[in-house]
């Protein structure tokens, strides 16, 4: 359904659902219950001065019966936000893509606490470009690369390939080193590397974290090597890992090193939930988006973007034992 109101400073319209029926005799009413935190003075008012409309773009008035429409548009008060201090980098742009090195910390797209600091409405601000639209999403917490479409026209063309499963994604992890650890021969959770690892995750509304059901079919899949081990710069023995995954699920990548024993780095989810605490910008969550590479849909031509950024926690050059698996 496309918004009736267009993007402003960056920041798209937001839709709500209104029930067809209940103990609101006006949508007005029902926007009041809905938002009960805030003064329902102001909000009847924004009914009056035809800031909430309908999908057709037309204004709802405050007396709409309750059932007139399933759906309202309406812009976000803009929270107060305190600035993440770290900044996206554009790698490339053409007619068709942008594609973005994110650092850690910043949202791919607006919510919860974060709607300017995001990287899709900075971008829109910084290019001028409000149709520009994420093809894929990296976590807050993940670095790495992240491509936008610039157009309707062709964004089909590029979403699909996610879809299908045409492009080819490379991460790269730092987790502890396990206790037992042999370079020679290395093992985790008794699988040799490299190892292709799958199971079956659920995302469900309203957790924080995925489920994990064992008892289901796999529909998740990672193949994981390991690129080093050794002693990092502030003297931690580590594991640098790469991952290959095959899928795309919700935390898939935090899940399956979790469960082979090597949680990531940084990682306050998985394997357990940690009290929640502000960002430690001196441990960012060592997982970072390292390639992307995909046959392009429109010239036919192979294209492979890589990242600029480094994991802070990866062992250093000169200490690591290199394993290219």
């Amino acid at each position: 359904m496309p918004p009736p109101l267009p993007v402003k400073n960056g920041v798209g319209p937001t839709r709500l659902r209104v029930p067809t029926a209940g103990p609101w005799s006006t949508i007005a009413e029902y926007v009041a219950a809905r938002f009960d935190h805030m003064d329902a003075g102001t909000l009847y008012q924004r009914f009056d001065d035809g800031e909430i409309v309908a999908a057709d773009g037309s204004p709802i008035g405050r007396s709409a019966a309750l059932g007139t429409h399933r759906f309202i548009w309406y812009y976000r008060d803009l929270p107060v936000e305190e600035p993440v201090p770290f900044h996206e980098e554009i790698l490339h742009i053409d007619d068709d893509l942008v594609v973005i090195d994110k650092p850690h910390f910043l949202p791919t797209t607006p919510g919860g606490r974060y709607l300017r600091e995001s990287a899709l409405v900075r971008l829109r601000v910084r290019l001028d470009n409000p149709d520009l639209t994420p093809i894929h999403r990296l976590d807050r917490a993940t670095a790495g690369l992240v491509m936008f479409s610039t157009r309707p026209a062709t964004r089909g063309a590029y979403q699909s390939l996610f879809e299908k499963r045409r492009v080819v994604k490379v991460y790269e992890a730092v987790s502890a080193r396990p206790a037992v650890w042999n370079p020679d021969a290395p093992i985790l959770a008794g699988h040799a590397l490299p190892v292709i690892y799958r199971n079956h995750i659920d995302a469900r509304k309203g957790e924080l974290r995925v489920i994990v059901d064992d008892a289901r079919e796999p529909n998740s899949e990672t193949v994981v090597g390991v690129l080093s081990s050794g002693v990092n710069s502030s003297g931690r023995a580590v594991l640098h890992t790469i991952l290959r995954p095959r899928t795309g699920r919700m935390h898939q990548l935090r899940v399956h090193l979790a469960t082979l024993g090597i949680g990531i780095l940084g990682d306050r989810w998985y394997p357990d939930l940690l009290p929640e605490a502000p960002d430690d910008h001196a441990l960012p969550l060592q997982l970072l988006a390292r390639e992307l590479e995909f046959t392009d849909p429109l010239s036919g031509m192979l294209r492979k973007f890589a990242t600029r950024r480094t994991l802070s926690e990866a062992p250093c050059p000169e200490q690591a034992e290199q394993h290219h698996r």
